[in-house]
């Protein structure tokens, strides 16, 4: 399978970064203790299964309208920032990064994390990327994101590629009307493939530099 395409579009969290285990782990303890009928267990998998969106969303599709939700996800996002700036883009992110860029591509993020932490990482950790989106009210991964790049570029949809781990990024993706790599990791590509047999899905990002 090839692409051909002018831009690729990160997610960050499980693409980029290996934090979704962590974020996994910390989700699961606040949801079950706001919600002790729910078992630690459930609740990682709960984050899990509908990650790809900011967890103040994740907890209203998990419980709808709950009073309890502002202050879960508030206790949430304090709490996983010690477990993010802990992180640091591996050897093989760097080198596909680099190497797209080397090639003309363009090369860029798209997080649900807060604009300034995502800002704070990417200059820390000295890695170039053409763009670096994060999010505001009115402004997240998505339609927001994907037409801000391809605005700012002037990119049609066929030459933007989103690449993502969940399975919401597959939606966020078809929904837009855009090219989608799966990284399998946080989901397998049974799981993808379960939902679209003709997505594309990698094991390590280097395998872009292939397609």
């Amino acid at each position: 399978m090839k692409i051909n395409a002018k831009a690729f579009l990160f997610d960050f969290d499980g693409t980029l970064v290996d934090t979704m285990g962590g974020f996994a782990d910390i989700a699961g303890r606040v949801i079950h203790e706001h919600h002790p009928e729910m078992s630690f267990e459930e609740a990682r998998r709960r984050y899990l299964e509908t990650s790809g969106v900011p967890f103040f969303q994740q907890l209203e599709i998990i419980f709808p309208n709950h009073p309890k939700n502002p202050e879960s996800a508030r206790i949430f996002e304090e709490t996983k920032k010690e477990g993010f700036f802990s992180q640091h883009f591996s050897d093989d992110v760097r080198c596909t990064i680099n190497e797209l860029r080397n090639r003309g591509f363009i090369a860029g993020v798209c997080s649900n994390n807060f604009q300034e932490l995502i800002d704070r990482f990417v200059a820390r950790e000295g890695l170039t990327f053409d763009v670096v989106l994060g999010f505001r009210e009115g402004f997240e991964k998505g339609k927001a994101h994907f037409e801000y790049v391809m605005h700012k570029f002037q990119l049609s949809r066929d030459e933007l590629v989103f690449v993502g781990d969940s399975l919401k990024d597959a939606d966020k993706a078809k929904v837009n009307g855009l090219q989608f790599v799966a990284i399998c990791g946080t989901f397998t590509r049974d799981d993808f493939h379960a939902k679209d047999a003709s997505i594309i899905t990698i094991s390590n990002i280097r395998e872009l530099l292939d397609l």
